[in-house]
Protein backbone atom coordinates (compact mmCIF):
# COMPACT_ATOMS: atom_id res chain seq x y z
CA UNK A 1 0.00 0.00 0.00
CA UNK A 2 1.58 3.16 -1.26
CA UNK A 3 0.73 6.62 -0.57
CA UNK A 4 -1.23 7.14 -3.16
CA UNK A 5 -3.61 4.99 -1.24
CA UNK A 6 -4.20 6.60 1.60
CA UNK A 7 -4.35 10.25 -0.28
CA UNK A 8 -7.05 9.26 -2.48
CA UNK A 9 -9.08 7.08 0.50
CA UNK A 10 -12.77 8.05 -0.54
CA UNK A 11 -12.21 6.34 -4.44
CA UNK A 12 -10.61 3.48 -2.63
CA UNK A 13 -13.60 2.93 -0.49
CA UNK A 14 -15.79 3.60 -3.36
CA UNK A 15 -14.08 0.72 -4.83
CA UNK A 16 -14.54 -2.09 -2.24
CA UNK A 17 -18.02 -0.92 -1.64
CA UNK A 18 -18.88 -1.88 -5.48
CA UNK A 19 -16.95 -4.63 -5.17
CA UNK A 20 -19.03 -5.53 -2.24
CA UNK A 21 -22.64 -4.84 -3.96
CA UNK A 22 -21.33 -6.61 -7.23
CA UNK A 23 -20.68 -9.34 -5.17
CA UNK A 24 -23.76 -9.54 -3.55
CA UNK A 25 -25.72 -9.59 -6.33
CA UNK A 26 -24.07 -12.11 -8.16
CA UNK A 27 -23.92 -14.90 -5.56
CA UNK A 28 -27.41 -14.46 -3.52
CA UNK A 29 -30.21 -16.03 -4.65
CA UNK A 30 -32.61 -14.06 -2.46
CA UNK A 31 -33.99 -11.28 -4.68
CA UNK A 32 -34.38 -8.44 -2.01
CA UNK A 33 -30.29 -9.27 -0.91
CA UNK A 34 -29.86 -8.77 -4.96
CA UNK A 35 -31.70 -4.98 -4.72
CA UNK A 36 -29.69 -4.29 -1.25
CA UNK A 37 -26.25 -5.11 -3.47
CA UNK A 38 -27.67 -2.52 -6.34
CA UNK A 39 -27.91 0.07 -3.80
CA UNK A 40 -24.71 -0.53 -2.66
CA UNK A 41 -23.17 -0.59 -5.98
CA UNK A 42 -25.13 2.75 -7.11
CA UNK A 43 -23.82 4.26 -3.71
CA UNK A 44 -20.43 3.42 -4.27
CA UNK A 45 -20.72 5.32 -7.57
CA UNK A 46 -21.88 8.87 -5.97
CA UNK A 47 -19.39 8.83 -3.23
CA UNK A 48 -17.02 8.54 -6.34
CA UNK A 49 -18.34 10.90 -8.32
CA UNK A 50 -18.45 13.08 -5.45
CA UNK A 51 -15.11 12.12 -4.61
CA UNK A 52 -13.77 13.08 -8.01
CA UNK A 53 -15.47 16.64 -7.63
CA UNK A 54 -14.03 17.83 -4.90
CA UNK A 55 -10.88 20.46 -4.95
CA UNK A 56 -9.09 21.56 -2.04
CA UNK A 57 -9.58 25.54 -1.47
CA UNK A 58 -12.07 25.71 -3.87
CA UNK A 59 -15.87 26.91 -2.69
CA UNK A 60 -19.01 26.20 -3.61
CA UNK A 61 -20.79 27.13 -7.18
CA UNK A 62 -22.37 30.40 -5.11
CA UNK A 63 -20.60 33.26 -6.85
CA UNK A 64 -19.35 35.46 -4.09
CA UNK A 65 -18.57 39.21 -3.42
CA UNK A 66 -18.99 38.91 -7.37
CA UNK A 67 -16.07 36.37 -8.33
CA UNK A 68 -17.03 34.91 -11.48
CA UNK A 69 -13.59 33.88 -12.09
CA UNK A 70 -13.84 29.66 -12.98
CA UNK A 71 -10.70 29.21 -10.99
CA UNK A 72 -12.73 30.04 -7.48
CA UNK A 73 -15.44 27.50 -7.86
CA UNK A 74 -15.41 23.91 -8.05
CA UNK A 75 -17.41 22.37 -11.09
CA UNK A 76 -21.13 21.72 -10.18
CA UNK A 77 -22.03 18.97 -12.76
CA UNK A 78 -20.76 16.21 -11.07
CA UNK A 79 -22.70 17.21 -8.05
CA UNK A 80 -26.13 17.17 -10.57
CA UNK A 81 -25.28 14.08 -12.03
CA UNK A 82 -24.91 12.29 -8.15
CA UNK A 83 -28.51 14.19 -7.23
CA UNK A 84 -30.19 13.15 -10.50
CA UNK A 85 -28.80 9.59 -9.98
CA UNK A 86 -30.03 9.18 -6.67
CA UNK A 87 -33.56 10.12 -8.03
CA UNK A 88 -33.21 7.45 -10.35
CA UNK A 89 -31.74 4.85 -8.13
CA UNK A 90 -34.87 5.16 -5.94
CA UNK A 91 -37.24 5.08 -8.55
CA UNK A 92 -35.35 1.65 -9.68
CA UNK A 93 -35.49 0.32 -6.27
CA UNK A 94 -39.12 1.24 -5.79
CA UNK A 95 -39.81 -0.93 -8.99
CA UNK A 96 -38.04 -3.64 -7.97
CA UNK A 97 -39.36 -3.90 -4.65
CA UNK A 98 -42.73 -3.85 -6.19
CA UNK A 99 -41.86 -5.99 -8.82
CA UNK A 100 -40.22 -8.68 -5.96
CA UNK A 101 -43.51 -8.61 -3.84
CA UNK A 102 -45.57 -9.70 -7.11
CA UNK A 103 -43.12 -12.29 -7.69
CA UNK A 104 -43.32 -13.61 -3.64
CA UNK A 105 -47.51 -13.60 -3.75
CA UNK A 106 -47.51 -15.74 -6.71
CA UNK A 107 -44.36 -18.28 -6.15
CA UNK A 108 -44.15 -17.61 -2.68
CA UNK A 109 -40.01 -17.40 -2.47
CA UNK A 110 -37.68 -14.74 -2.70
CA UNK A 111 -34.86 -17.48 -4.22
CA UNK A 112 -33.99 -16.65 -7.94
CA UNK A 113 -33.73 -20.04 -8.76
CA UNK A 114 -36.93 -21.33 -7.12
CA UNK A 115 -38.48 -18.78 -8.74
CA UNK A 116 -37.00 -19.93 -12.23
CA UNK A 117 -37.99 -23.60 -12.01
CA UNK A 118 -41.60 -22.89 -11.08
CA UNK A 119 -41.66 -21.19 -13.63
CA UNK A 120 -40.18 -23.38 -15.65
CA UNK A 121 -42.66 -25.95 -15.16
CA UNK A 122 -45.87 -23.48 -15.32
CA UNK A 123 -44.85 -23.21 -19.01
CA UNK A 124 -44.36 -27.42 -19.58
Amino acid sequence: MGPNLFANYYEAASMILFGIGFTTMLLHPNLIKKIIGLNIMETSVYLFLAAKAYIVDKLAPIVVNGDLSMETYINPIPGSLVLTGIVVSVSVTAISLSLVQRLYKKYKTLNIDEIMFKAGQEGE
